[in-house]
Parts: C-alpha cells; structure tokens; sequence
C-alpha cells in the first residue's frame, strides 16, 4: 500500500486554504487543517469529510498540540496518544487586509508573524527535518520604487502588513531547517466551495462594470496577480520534491506572480474585453488621490525567472485566468 504524504492545511478555511482542500481531495494525501472562525461552515464539512479540522489561536498556538496527538491517532487507528509529524506543513492564514493592520499593528504581528507554529513544528518532533514548512508571504514585503523585484533584492515593506511578512519571513530562516516562502501577488480565481465575505477581485471588477456606471482604477500600482490554481500546482510540485528528495533539505525563497505586469486600470481593461463591457466606463486615477488609510507600494511586480526555472511552470495568463474564472462563475450560477 502507498505510503500517503501528511499534510496540515494553517487557514484551510480561507481563499487558497479551501483552494487547497480541493487539490488534497485525491487519495494519495492525508490531510488536517486548521481554522479559527467557529463554527466550520457546513458546505466545507460536507465537501471534505474525512480532513479531520482543528480550531488553533495563531496568537497563543492553542490547538497546535491536538493535531499532533488526535490527528495522530485517526491514521493509526490506536486509541493509546500517538504524536502525528505532518510531512508538511503550508501556512495560508494571515491578517492580510492591509488597512486592517495598520489599525491594529498588534494583532496583524501576533498573526502574519506565526510564532506559535515554529515553536510547535520545533518542540513537538524529534525529527525536525523530517516537515518541510511552506509558507505564504506577500509582494508587498518590497518597497516598491522599481519594476520586477528578484528574491535576492532586499525587502524594506513601507506598511505594517509588509513590515509583519518581512518579520514572519526572518523568523522562519532563522529557526526552521527546511523551509519554501512563497512571495504571492495578488490572487484571483473562481469562488471557493464555502464562499467568502471578502471581494474577490476579478469578480468585483466584473460586477461593477456590469452596472453601467463609471468606475475608478488605479493607473499607477503595478503588480503580477497569480491565477490561484497556479499557486495550488506550485505547492503540490514543492510537495512532491520534498517527499521525494533523500537527503530531507529545502531552503526555498520563490517569488509567487502571475506572467504579466500590470495596474488595475489594466485588469480591469482585460475583465471588461472578456465580458464585452463598455471600456470608457475605465476613469484612470492616482492612487495618491484616495486615501485608503494605509500607505500602499508603488511598484511591486515582480521577476517569476526562478520559480519558473525552479518547477518548471508556465502561469497562467492574467486573461486567461480571467476567461477560466468568469466561466468557472457561470456554470456556478447555472448549477445553483
């Protein structure tokens, strides 16, 4: 019988956590994740019945420890406390609005910087180099002056939401032995199984369009948004390397973009070719001209050479990944 690959899901209940999920539903992983809001949404409970989930405070790391134990128990089969060591871990939740952190700077630190996972992956196993952590960072841990930033470059992050990722960033090479931080744009895609509360950006952009009144778009942002079920294959192909490697050793920093640089006056050109919605509806502004109560970087696209190089991946087109979600959205509302 096939030995499956141990997976812990942090934030499963989030955008690309429940993204994940999906992905994880083949017979070959044995997976658990993590959520914090209470109680489970019943659409995911139904969807994955057997990924056993587990409230944790990133905060405090309260729940950390049951997963080692309970988890551990379910794949056994015993009753007697058997300690569960995931072969990785992917680390989805954060506090990622970044208007929300600047109010709260305190909360954003205690959950993007996760503390309380290191010190569970570092003092619950004896095998240490046996889990490879795969952790979510942003692009915005880049200052932003310049086009096209490489993961050598340095990372000075103008807002609290970056400062707290550059933080979790510096954490995890200082005290994880094996470990793949993953710079993600922005991403966008269909709508997950239990939706969320938050605006997904291209079906925000297609909504507004659809009205018929004009909207404004920042002509002056650039970024690489990345199709989320890229960012999916980029996590399952990191997975299979490190089940499959012999000597255990992963110290990866990879930028996380889509192929294509661009502004929101641009995504939004491209949603509205897509859908056939009128163009000059498109008004250019400055993002200096809106105060959105958060200092925002200017120019973080970024250069996706080695990633590409890396795992031998070709993203998705920001257009194509608008085609493939807007007729992901259609069929969802066909079906329902």
């Amino acid at each position: 019988m096939e030995k499956k690959t141990k997976v812990v899901v942090v934030g499963g209940t989030g955008y690309l956590g429940q993204h994940l999920l999906q992905a994880f539903a083949e017979d070959r992983y044995d997976v658990a994740f993590t959520h914090h809001s209470c109680p489970l949404p019943g659409l995911l409970l139904d969807a994955f019945p057997h990924f056993p989930s587990f409230h944790v405070d990133l905060k405090t790391g309260l729940g950390f420890h049951s997963i080692s134990h309970h988890f551990g128990q379910r794949l056994s089969g015993l009753k007697s406390t058997i300690c569960f060591q995931p072969d990785v871990v992917v680390n989805c939740a954060a506090l990622s609005v970044p208007r929300v952190c600047e109010q709260d700077p305190d909360s954003a630190l205690s959950i993007n910087v996760p503390s309380s996972l290191v010190n569970w992956l570092s003092s619950s196993f004896q095998t240490k180099h046996k889990t490879l952590l795969i952790h979510l960072s942003t692009d915005q841990v880049y200052e932003g002056v310049k086009s096209f930033y490489k993961e050598e470059d340095e990372t000075l992050a103008v807002n609290v939401y970056g400062k707290s990722k550059v933080a979790a960033e510096l954490l995890i090479r200082d005290k994880c032995q094996n470990f793949v931080i993953l710079r993600s744009s922005i991403i966008f895609g269909p709508q997950t199984l239990s939706p969320l509360p938050k605006i997904l950006p291209v079906q925000w952009m297609d909504s507004v369009l659809q009205k018929g009144d004009t909207v404004d778009f920042f002509h002056d942002e650039y970024r690489c948004p990345i199709y989320v079920t890229d960012l999916v294959i980029i996590i399952l192909r990191l997975i299979d390397r490190w089940v499959l490697s012999d000597d255990k050793q992963m110290r990866l920093v990879l930028n996380a973009g889509g192929p294509d640089r661009l502004s929101r006056v641009q995504m939004a050109e491209v949603v509205a070719q897509v859908r056939g919605h009128d163009l000059s509806l498109i008004k250019h502004v400055s993002a200096s001209s809106v105060d959105r109560g958060v200092v925002s970087p200017a120019d973080i696209s970024m250069d996706i050479t080695k990633l590409i190089q890396t795992l031998d991946i070709s993203p998705t087109s920001f257009k194509d990944g608008v085609r493939l979600t807007l007729q992901s959205e259609s069929r969802s509302h066909i079906l329902s």
